[in-house]
């Protein structure tokens, strides 16, 4: 095995490829129409800048995918990342257009009397106002008379200012329009776990892996993220409930609410005058994941099949086509019904047969590995685990129901990492010899294995380069091997730090706009997460702010413990220090972009009690470290 990245497929991996196109049905050029129909133009050259000249988006760097497929990716997910990376904009219907392959997402556009109401305006800016301006090429300078967001997640909502301005909203010429629950779920998902959940969704999205047939080749949802400016403009308008109709620029809406599918917060919206179904990102033609790997709750399969049941029943007769905010459309009223059912059962049958064998006493990894999916559903392109897995679906569905202690008392107190792998090297006779044993292993294949036992011997010791060399290259055929793109892009990007190449975190949603959106309950939330623990514990601190029209809030910090308490509360306790400001002193206080000595220099400011408590409080907060290693200790 020579060092370095780029190393070929094993021929045992080249050999299981041959038997998955043997066996899938390649032949079906269904998808490839549906993605390329309605197509009216393409953005060229495919590249979006950022004011600064940095690329935030390439759809031209996929441009191999049109070539002939290597062993070094599976048949089925070069497909998959062939149809995903087409871009452009699409007619779905008459006044309904896409613009695809501009980012992770689509951007909806529909047609009012006035001008275009915006259905999820992608991740970022920059990517939003390009998607805007192909669509104004074609269809004409149309203002934006209406926004949705139909999930909280980041890539539905982080454009927005690349479709309008904050000024434009306040002024009630566009609405937007977003489930209940959204801004809460938008802006705490994004902070207070949000520098992990970035890490790994660096190795998520592969967004740090060269493009090519050995590095990205998409990540089964759409290709990668755009690492432009992500930006939040607060709803004006909650939908409440399942049957609520609005209507925007002359676009009839009818609304049905599934909260804990996808998202916390989302909504599916049927266009009736259009007969054309919203799915969100409820039914995508991709097995979705039940626990996205880059970290968030666990989502309920049981809700999301009920809601797509529900779908089924109240739309059915009422649509054409149904579109997604990923993806392409599926035309027909009975191919439509057919895929929302399947889409339907695949989450049904993981969730009750997972439930059923938990029942028997197997334990989540064992139900991964044995549990296989009913023909009918593995037959169908959109039920493969491009995004999400049965395998690591399984797994989340045995965590929300029983927890992370799979009921054996010998895993209930194991070693960390570090102490575990030094004793297993130990006891498997030395680090030499794993790796001898773990390169005959390679050799022969098993590259699970080897990625399983030589992980131990890199916690043991991270400077053995030996070690590392032999792990990248297990990791980087793992990744050669995996269907799923998600998958892919872990291992890879996984080998890529073992080989010294660090990629950091090219991208996270804790902007400006979204830390702007959160509320003083939430960043005394985001606060709280940061306290050292250890070095808080003798700390008695309690600092009360006196907001003008506004409850008080005191900070207190005792037993490690950071607690915001609101109004003249017995909770709140006696204050050492009272300071009377305004909420964007604050605000800015809070965030991290005011000092505390700052602050008392600020007009209007006035201070009661010890100065020195202020800085004393601020003082416990720790840093988190946006580029912790995930592969190494």
């Amino acid at each position: 095995m020579e060092n370095g990245p780029g190393h070929d497929a094993s021929g045992s991996i080249g050999a299981a490829h041959r038997a998955a196109r043997a066996g899938g049905a390649f032949a079906d050029r269904a998808d490839f129409d549906d993605a390329t129909r309605g197509f009216v133009a393409a953005l060229e050259p495919c590249v979006i800048k950022a004011e600064d000249g940095s690329v935030v988006w390439d759809g031209d760097a996929y441009a191999f995918l049109n070539g002939d497929r290597p062993d070094t990716v599976h048949p089925s997910l070069w497909r998959q990342s062939r149809l995903v990376a087409l871009q452009g904009l699409f007619r779905v219907v008459d006044g309904v257009y896409q613009v695809r392959g501009l980012d992770l997402s689509n951007m909806t556009l529909v047609e009012g009397d006035r001008g275009v109401v915006v259905i999820d305006p992608l991740i970022s800016e920059e990517t939003a106002a390009a998607a805007l301006a192909l669509y104004r090429a074609h269809r004409g300078d149309r203002p934006v008379t209406g926004v949705l967001y139909t999930h909280s997640h980041a890539d539905h909502f982080g454009g927005v200012k690349g479709v309008t301005t904050q000024a434009e909203v306040d002024a009630g010429r566009v609405p937007v329009l977003a489930p209940v629950g959204f801004l809460e779920h938008a802006v705490s998902e994004n902070v207070y776990a949000g520098t992990a959940m970035a890490r790994r969704a660096g190795y998520m999205y592969g967004a740090g892996l060269p493009k090519g047939p050995r590095g990205q080749v998409g990540a089964g949802l759409g290709q990668t993220t755009s690492t432009g400016r992500v930006t939040l403009i607060p709803p004006t308008v909650d939908i409440t409930r399942t049957g609520q109709e609005e209507s925007v620029d002359g676009v009839r809406m009818v609304f049905q609410l599934t909260p804990g599918t996808e998202a916390p917060a989302e909504f599916n919206v049927l266009l009736p005058d259009h007969r054309a179904l919203c799915m969100a990102e409820n039914a995508t033609h991709t097995l979705h994941n039940l626990l996205t790997l880059r970290g968030a709750l666990v989502r309920d399969p049981h809700a999301w099949a009920t809601y797509l049941t529900e779908s089924i029943a109240l739309f059915g007769d009422a649509c054409d086509v149904v579109f997604a905010s990923h993806h392409w459309p599926t035309w027909g009223r009975e191919r439509a019904m057919s895929y929302l059912a399947q889409q339907r059962d695949l989450y049904a049958y993981l969730h009750d047969q997972t439930v059923r064998l938990l029942n028997q006493g197997y334990t989540g990894s064992e139900i991964a590995e044995s549990l296989r999916m009913p023909p009918a559903l593995e037959a169908a392109w959109h039920t493969h685990g491009y995004y999400g897995s049965v395998s690591h679906n399984v797994k989340a569905v045995y965590q929300r129901y029983m927890g992370w202690f799979e009921g054996n008392p010998a895993l209930l107190w194991q070693h960390p990492p570090v102490e575990a792998a030094r004793r297993y090297v130990e006891f498997m006779g030395g680090a030499a010899e794993v790796l001898r044993r773990a390169r005959t292993s390679f050799e022969q294949g098993d590259f699970r294995w080897v990625a399983q036992v030589v992980d131990h011997v890199v916690f043991a010791d991270p400077s053995n380069a030996r070690a590392r060399e032999l792990q990248a290259d297990a990791l980087e055929q793992l990744g050669y091997g995996a269907e799923n793109g998600t998958w892919r892009n872990f291992y890879l990007t996984g080998a890529q730090e073992l080989r010294g190449e660090q990629v950091g975190t090219p991208a996270t949603a804790a902007s400006p706009d979204v830390l702007a959106a959160l509320s003083l309950d939430q960043l005394v939330d985001s606060l709280a997460v940061r306290i050292d623990g250890p070095r808080a514990w003798h700390a008695d601190v309690a600092v009360r702010f006196v907001l003008p029209g506004s409850d008080p809030l005191t900070l207190r910090l005792a037993n490690g413990v950071l607690t915001g308490v609101r109004g003249e509360n017995p909770a709140a306790g006696r204050p050492h220090a009272v300071l009377v400001l305004g909420e964007p002193l604050l605000r800015g206080l809070l965030l991290g972009a005011l000092p505390p000595d700052d602050l008392l220099r600020h007009e209007g400011v006035a201070l009661d009690g010890d100065p020195a408590v202020l800085a004393e409080l601020f003082a416990y907060l720790d840093s988190p470290d946006p580029d912790f290693p995930i592969v190494t200790p």
